[in-house]
Formats: C-alpha cells, sequence, structure tokens
C-alpha cells in the first residue's frame, strides 16, 4: 500500500502546456518580461517596481502624478519610457493600461471597504490575490518543469535562505532531501556560506536555488554573486520583480507576500517551493519512487510517525 506522499506523487505530475489558454501571465509576470531587457538605474528601477505593485492605479496616471509618486523627475520618467523600449512616456502608459484593463477585468469584482471584514481578513485577502496571481503564472506550467529537471539533476543541489528566509530553505531542502540524493542547506551568510557555496560547484553541484524575502539582506545578494561567480547557475523565489537579486539570477519566480501583518506571511512562496518539488520528482519517477520507498520502510522501522 503506497504512503500518501508516494500516491500523490504518482498522481501529481505537471503536465506541460497551457491548461486554461484564456489565462493570461500574472500582472507582475507581464511587467517583468516588459522591464527586464536594459540594465536600469536605480531611479528607473523604483519607476518599475512602483508601476508593478500598483499597475492598475499606475496605468492611469499623467507623467507628472507619476513622478511625483515615486519621487523622481519628470524627464526620469520619459528616459525610463525609452530604456524600456517606447517611444515616450505616452506609449508606455498605453501599453501598462491594456494590461491593467486585463487584470480588473478578469479579477474578482471590488469589495466595499465596509464588507472587507477585519485587519485578519485583509491579511488573507491579499494572500488569496498572491494565489490567483501564482495561479495565472502557472497557466504555462513549462518554466517550472524545465528548471525542475534542472534541479533534479544537480548533484548536490544547494538552497540558500538567509534570516527571515531561512523557514523556506528548510521546507525545501526537508523535502527535497526525500527525492534527491544529495541536497545541501545554506542558512548563515559570510565565510561559512561562501565556503559552503564553493564545496558545492567543486562537488559537481550545477545550481543554487535561492530564497530571497523581504527584508532583503544584503548577504543574499553577495552569496548569490558568490555562487555565480564558483560557476553555479541561481533559480530565485523573491517577491521583487525587479532588483539587485533579480539581476543576478539566471532564473527568477517572482511570487507575492502578504504584508498586512507585523509579521510577513508566505503563502505563495510556500506553492511555488511545492510546484518545483513535484517537476522534481516528476523529473526522474523511477529515482523518486524509489526514495520515498525506502524513506517509508525506514519510517516503518523506527516509527517515525504516529499512526493516524
Amino acid at each position: 500500500m503506497p504512503s500518501p506522499q508516494q500516491a500523490r506523487a504518482q498522481a501529481s505530475a505537471i503536465t506541460s502546456g497551457k491548461s486554461a489558454p484564456e489565462a493570461g501571465a500574472a500582472p507582475a509576470s507581464q511587467l517583468r518580461e516588459l522591464f527586464d531587457g536594459p540594465r536600469l538605474s536605480p531611479g528607473q528601477r523604483r519607476i518599475a517596481q512602483y508601476l508593478i505593485e500598483h499597475i492598475t492605479e499606475a496605468a492611469f496616471l499623467s507623467i507628472t502624478d507619476l513622478a511625483e509618486r515615486v519621487g523622481v523627475s519628470q524627464p526620469s520618467v520619459t528616459r525610463f519610457a525609452a530604456a524600456v523600449g517606447f517611444s515616450g512616456y505616452p506609449a508606455l502608459r498605453e501599453r501598462l493600461q491594456a494590461i491593467a484593463l486585463k487584470t480588473l477585468g478578469g479579477g474578482a469584482p471590488s469589495t466595499p471597504a465596509e464588507d472587507r471584514g477585519n485587519e485578519l481578513q485583509a491579511a488573507v485577502d491579499v494572500e488569496i490575490e498572491n494565489l490567483e496571481n501564482l495561479r495565472r503564472d502557472f497557466a504555462d506550467p513549462d518554466r517550472v518543469i524545465e528548471l525542475g529537471r534542472a534541479l533534479s539533476r544537480s548533484t548536490p543541489l544547494t538552497v540558500l535562505g538567509l534570516r527571515i528566509s531561512v523557514s523556506l530553505a528548510e521546507y525545501f531542502t526537508y523535502a527535497a532531501r526525500r527525492v534527491h540524493p544529495d541536497v545541501r542547506m545554506v542558512t548563515r551568510g559570510g565565510s561559512v556560506a561562501y565556503d559552503a557555496l564553493l564545496q558545492s560547484r567543486e562537488a559537481g553541484g550545477t545550481w543554487l536555488l535561492a530564497f530571497g524575502m523581504p527584508r532583503h539582506a544584503q548577504e543574499t545578494l553577495t552569496a548569490v554573486r558568490v555562487a555565480r561567480s564558483a560557476g553555479l547557475k541561481v533559480a530565485l523565489i523573491t517577491d521583487l520583480a525587479l532588483g539587485p537579486l533579480a539581476d543576478e539570477a539566471d532564473v527568477t519566480f517572482t511570487v507575492g507576500t502578504g504584508s498586512r501583518l507585523v509579521f510577513d506571511s508566505y503563502a505563495a512562496p510556500v506553492v511555488m517551493s511545492a510546484a518545483l518539488l513535484q517537476a522534481m520528482t516528476d523529473a526522474d519517477p523511477e529515482r523518486t519512487q524509489a526514495r520515498l520507498e525506502e524513506y517509508e520502510q525506514i519510517a516503518e522501522q523506527h516509527q517515525f510517525f504516529l499512526k493516524d
């Protein structure tokens, strides 16, 4: 009798291609693709990040209003539009409005403020929106499948999560060790991280999976740069579509975090992690099955778990 985890591994394989053709990518993904070309200046990154975070409102601002909201000059907005491939701000705004209108048209009807409930319910609403955006991104799972295969082949596979991102790295590492023969976790920065990353590359590893959640640590950026200089490719799960961390990554998955409470919540990053784990199991089903069977035998022998 297979365990529930074994049964899920067999039944939940991710299939390639769009299962829902009418579903478009999430606004953040569309905007990242729009802006992720030339290397932007710090001021231009601020403009891009503001547009990503406030697309449904920002798409209808005048150049004066947008410049005031971001804290830059009007010429800076014009130069930003040119930097990302538009003839001027009007052309950029037209494209932004198309994205915003599609988002508004495809989303749930807005809820009056008096019907939104208390702060805890509002925090849940934010996470629901984050998951809806992730669901739209998953309409075409090919990027997830491709990265899952690459992570599966990397031996060892190294997972990095510093400060608040430690919990996400621990979750991914714990599960990945069930289906991958050599998963190494780095949760301390500085020279400790450098040693671990260099050793991973020398041992034959090809990929680093890094988590970068707010507040984004300088030591995370430094560690990612060390990994790349050592020859590791970097996959990044973060909440920022643009910025230094995303610039350093070979593959970036942008997922929203809940920020309505004192400490952020991570529903979407956890689901993103679980999707990558599924893609890793799909990449080598025979190895997955053998390792899960071996683990279940050990767990039964040593009575790891309570009988439900």
